[in-house]
């Protein structure tokens, strides 16, 4: 079990503290092929529909919500500037005016999307694919004084598993993820806005992610908050023989161990449930106080 030192991590206008309690990402997919059947993006009324996941999920307890307008999942095609801005810039706005309390965050890559999303009044930009990002989405994070998760992957969804042979697990992983924030850092963002991701099911084996859960601990190093996406995940399904919406309850299990490991954030599908998971485990850091 890990100590977790606490942050304030500054987003635009808002600060969350992380530390004290772990807080909750709520996965919104505005997309038609999402790995866990969870996509949004269905008819004329998606924006609704999207809307009301997020307010839900908000009203479970959810402290960011997370929109994404491309899928990520192994072997996934790119999409379009132009459609992956229509299907989340609506809902961001959507989200803000409804709740303008909650933390929006846009799931993202690509620098005109990362832009359309912040002036559209996003908080943070969720670059999964940080080892290709450009120093100008990090300069338009910058320019709103937004906050970014950054998040170790190798090449992109399509080629990521061909490319999980590394020299030393972990390591290795802590490098390419030091490159990136050396860089964003270098483009003039600050530290209270980074937030460091280890990529659980990018570019790594079944076997990997379970040994990077277990030494969690090690991006303690970076002095940064740690956020982990362990949700409905494949290595979890392999390891259970489960579909997506069957594995609640191994999801469960990698969130509790992340937290024990240092943990800040979770992004997941299940709000409701996670966020109790979460409630016992930080009373189990805090020795019930």
């Amino acid at each position: 079990m890990i100590s977790r030192r606490c942050y304030y991590f500054q987003a635009r206008d808002k600060v969350l503290i992380l530390g004290k309690k772990t807080a909750v990402m709520g996965i919104v997919n505005v997309t038609p092929d999402s790995f866990s059947g969870d996509g949004q993006l269905k008819g004329k009324n998606f924006v609704r529909l999207a809307l009301d996941t997020a307010v839900q999920m908000a009203d479970s307890g959810a402290d960011i919500i997370d929109i994404g307008g491309e899928s990520t999942r192994p072997g996934s095609s790119k999409v379009s500037v132009k459609d992956e801005s229509r299907r989340v810039v609506p809902v961001i706005e959507a989200l803000v005016k409804e709740r303008n309390g909650i933390l929006v965050s846009v799931d993202t890559s690509k620098v005109s999307v990362a832009k359309d999303a912040l002036k559209a009044g996003a908080h943070i930009v969720n670059v999964v694919q940080s080892n290709n990002v450009s120093c100008t989405l990090f300069e338009a994070v910058r320019n709103y004084s937004a906050g970014i998760v950054l998040m170790h992957m190798r090449g992109s969804p399509r080629t990521m598993q061909r490319k999980t042979g590394y020299d030393q697990f972990i390591p290795d992983i802590m490098s390419e993820l030091d490159n990136i924030v050396k860089k964003a850092l270098a483009s003039g963002l600050n530290r209270n806005n980074i937030i460091v991701d280890p990529g659980i099911g990018f570019a790594k084996t079944a076997s990997d992610n379970f040994l990077l859960l277990r030494e969690l601990g090690s991006l303690k190093a970076f002095g940064l908050p740690i956020l982990v996406g362990p949700s409905r995940k494949s290595f979890i399904g392999k390891l259970l023989n489960l579909k997506p919406s069957e594995r609640l309850a191994g999801t469960l299990a990698a969130v509790v161990a992340s937290v024990l490991q240092g943990a800040h954030i979770v992004r997941v599908h299940d709000v409701t449930q996670v966020k109790q998971a979460v409630s016992v485990t930080d009373a189990i850091l805090l020795g019930g106080k």
